[in-house]
């Protein structure tokens, strides 16, 4: 499994947010703040590396972070102008349909891999997690050698053979009759976005100390890694904190 965090957006719309409850904002002070937002961050919403010719920049955007989070995490809508956009690859598909679960919290923004479409023929491929701890039948089937009947007739019907079992004659290329034999252990991709106040609310559900799946456990660890490696405010401690 892979955790890609693509991007983060709305640092610079979330600090101008602090500024308007207060009555402090001015249209000056909204675009100096994207000024230097756009100075000390890259594209993606990671910081850059530091520069002492830009020592007064980098300072001002700490002190604005800091304070909006200090901030932040009990109003937390401030918190919520600031988006992850988050690629993960191979979850396995139970682990992706507990992902779901949040899909409110990600405000449904969430495309996973479909079943149904040719393209996603599955084999017997599984997830890193049930790698050499489980053994499709067919695959069981031929390492003890035995032969399986491409064929095979039940109940008056003909049925031919596919990956975990038999599909009726007529519908062997349906997808959405042969993904009734896929198993939830096939790896899915899925790329989905989520707030910074609602993906503390996922955290606190997800992480490492949860009793969530050990796989949708690592996923949730990978990505607070992934969130803190770009800023490192954006630690698990925060997360904990958010009032969500």
């Amino acid at each position: 499994m892979k955790v890609f965090l693509n991007s983060i957006s709305g640092i610079d719309d979330a600090i101008v947010s602090m500024y308007m409850s207060h009555r402090t904002w001015t249209r000056e002070l909204e675009l100096h703040i994207y000024e230097i937002c756009h100075m000390v961050l890259n594209s993606n919403g990671s910081l850059k590396e530091y520069d002492e010719g830009m020592a007064a920049e980098f300072e001002e955007f700490h002190n604005w972070f800091e304070k909006l989070l200090k901030w932040g995490w009990k109003h937390t809508t401030m918190l919520r102008f600031i988006d992850f956009s988050i690629t993960v690859e191979g979850l396995h598909r139970a682990g992706q349909d507990d992902w779901d679960a949040h899909a409110k919290r990600f405000d449904n923004r969430i495309i996973r891999n479909s079943t149904r479409v040719k393209q996603s023929d599955f084999q017997y491929e599984v997830s890193a997690y049930y790698q050499n701890k489980i053994i499709p039948t067919d695959v069981a089937a031929q390492t003890l050698g035995i032969q399986l009947p491409e064929t095979m007739s039940y109940d008056g019907k003909n049925y031919v053979k596919a990956v975990n079992g038999y599909i009726l004659e007529e519908d062997k290329d349906n997808p959405d009759v042969k993904r009734g034999l896929y198993m939830l252990s096939i790896p899915s991709n899925f790329i989905f976005k989520i707030n910074l106040t609602e993906w503390a609310h996922v955290y606190k559900l997800r992480n490492g100390k949860s009793a969530a799946n050990p796989e949708v456990r690592q996923c949730c660890e990978m990505i607070a890694d992934s969130l803190e490696h770009f800023h490192k405010e954006l630690n698990r401690e925060l997360f904990e904190k958010i009032m969500n």
